[in-house]
């Protein structure tokens, strides 16, 4: 898509972090959005914010693991600006728990928000992009952890499954008029440690959270510190607004985990070698 001025954007997870940062972008870019976000204090001061720079910008609360109120907000955008053209799937949660520890609610969790609400935002905005026939573009973000399984498996699973789910779409919403990208962001300045604070009120008491006065694993202390020193959130909105108009397939923040990945692509291709010359039992 060019000449995103005027466009209409909807982006969730959009009161802090990724979505805060592309929110602004798009805003910059003359972009109308519609800020979505389960935490209304943080959304209603992030809107006035960006409001107060003369950008087009609303928001609705909305758990977005709650199919029904993202169907509210896609009413919502609708009713505020007449069309969507642009499909921003942000938010998402880190836990889960590892191996021995997760639990049903957790992964329902996890699923709910970092991949159900992905499906269920393209099934609700994809035909509402359609209708109007100017075209579209859908950013989906999953994650590093979409291309190397370097988290827990839950986030694992999500943002694995976000990736397959843009790769396979692509190519089906592309003679549409609808681009599609799924971004994978490295270490960024998010709250995404602090996912805990964004737990429904309906899963408390039912997913496990770590003990504060408990200290961190060596791996989150580590991941902690880089987060720390990580992207700027609005670099990773200007790279969205960018890939938006260059219609790019993946989105990456740097290059730092591109050896890892380099690695699994080895590992691969090396179980192909091992059976290239084997005749298969029929």
């Amino acid at each position: 898509m060019q000449n995103l001025a005027g466009k209409v954007a909807f982006v969730t997870g959009a009161a802090s972090g990724i979505g805060l940062g592309i929110a602004e972008a798009l805003a910059q870019a003359g972009v109308k959005v519609m800020m979505a976000d389960i935490e209304a204090d943080a959304l209603e001061t992030q809107v006035a914010r960006i409001a107060a720079t003369n950008a087009d910008v609303a928001g609705v609360r909305a758990d977005v693991s709650l199919k029904a109120e993202l169907q509210a907000a896609a009413d919502a955008t609708i009713a505020r600006f007449g069309k969507v053209h642009i499909l921003v799937n942000n938010a998402g949660v880190g836990g889960g728990g590892d191996y021995g520890s997760w639990s049903d609610a957790s992964w329902d969790w996890v699923i709910g928000v970092n991949l159900m609400s992905v499906i269920w935002g393209i099934e609700l905005f994809g035909p509402l992009m359609e209708s109007h026939g100017e075209g579209g573009h859908i950013v989906s973000t999953a994650s590093m952890a979409g291309l190397v399984a370097s988290v827990n498996p839950a986030y694992n699973v999500t943002k694995y499954g976000v990736v397959a789910l843009s790769e396979g779409l692509r190519p089906t919403l592309a003679p549409r008029g609808i681009g599609v990208s799924v971004l994978c962001p490295g270490f960024v300045r998010t709250r995404i440690m602090e996912s805990a604070r964004a737990l429904p009120e309906r899963l408390a008491g039912a997913v496990p959270m770590p003990d504060p006065s408990t200290p961190l694993p060596e791996f989150f202390e580590m991941a902690a510190r880089a987060i720390a020193a990580g992207v700027d959130p609005l670099y990773v909105g200007e790279l969205v607004v960018e890939a938006i108009e260059g219609d790019w397939p993946y989105i990456f923040t740097d290059a730092d985990f591109e050896y890892a990945f380099d690695n699994r692509v080895a590992a691969i291709k090396q179980g192909f070698d091992r059976i290239r010359d084997r005749t298969p039992r029929r």
